[in-house]
């Protein structure tokens, strides 16, 4: 959303990015149209309580909730920490916990443009041989997956995962409307796209969900993924990280992980 807008003007590109009707958002929010419509159109001044309880409706973002404060001449309100600072250490050590735990499976960290904030041995050992440009700080996971000098040749599936990774980055723009990750997607689709073949039955669980299929140096791997979130934040960096973890889709490709660990170990 345009920053330079009126906060009436923002709240209604909002609602119409979420394809509602005035009509709609005001029985959601328990307000009248007719205060709605002032509200959009400015002949009404909103409260930053009016705004907070709109962005609610709206399932607006922290980030761009503090952008409609700050248009409406209100302080923001929700908190925005580097990882680093010290009030987040309790949030680093569960990120830790949860992707180097996840070991001999790939897991990683990654924040709302999708760079690396964490990987565990298993993902960084996956990343072997592709170009070192591409990890180059900040590294961005979907990059590195669709890139033809990242992941791309190995993945036997790539038609497939290229288009679940796609559509998973446009609900986050419908989500949260945000410019670098369109640039983002533009950018991912513009890449040479891979022919599309017949689904890989290798794995029941494929049948379910979309799963990665990579070659390694122990067979190919099927893996697929879940994504796990903090619960009710309310720091911006910590509403906008995710972590990705991967699972084995078979017992083959269990053995296989096992097996690439013990062969080589990396070390901090």
């Amino acid at each position: 959303m345009t920053a330079s807008l009126t906060i009436g003007n923002q709240l209604r590109s909002w609602r119409q990015h979420r394809r509602l009707s005035q009509l709609d958002l005001a029985l959601e929010a328990n307000i009248s149209p007719r205060h709605l419509s002032f509200v959009e159109t400015g002949r009404a001044q909103p409260s930053r309580t009016m705004i907070l309880h709109l962005c609610e409706q709206l399932q607006v973002p922290l980030r761009e909730r503090n952008l409609l404060l700050l248009a409406a001449g209100f302080a923001p309100i929700f908190p925005e920490r580097a990882l680093g600072d010290p009030a987040l250490a309790a949030a680093r050590a569960a990120i830790g916990l949860v992707v180097d735990g996840h070991e001999p499976y790939p897991a990683l960290a990654v924040d709302r443009h999708w760079h690396l904030v964490s990987a565990n041995q298993a993902a960084t050992r996956l990343l072997q041989g592709i170009d070192p440009a591409l990890l180059a700080p900040p590294v961005n996971a979907l990059r590195i997956s669709l890139h033809p000098w990242g992941l791309a040749p190995r993945i036997r599936n790539l038609a497939a995962w290229r288009g679940h990774l796609l559509a998973r980055l446009r609900q986050q723009i419908d989500l949260c409307a945000d410019p670098a990750l369109v640039a983002l997607h533009d950018e991912l689709k513009s890449y040479p796209a891979p022919a599309r073949t017949a689904p890989d039955d290798r794995a029941g669980t494929a049948a379910m969900v979309v799963p990665l299929v990579l070659a390694s140096e122990r067979g190919d791997l099927s893996l697929f993924s879940t994504t796990t979130v903090f619960g009710t934040p309310i720091d911006v960096t910590l509403s906008e990280l995710a972590i990705e973890a991967f699972y084995a889709a078979d017992q083959a490709t269990a053995e296989a992980l096992r097996l690439l660990a013990a062969d080589r170990p990396l070390h901090a």
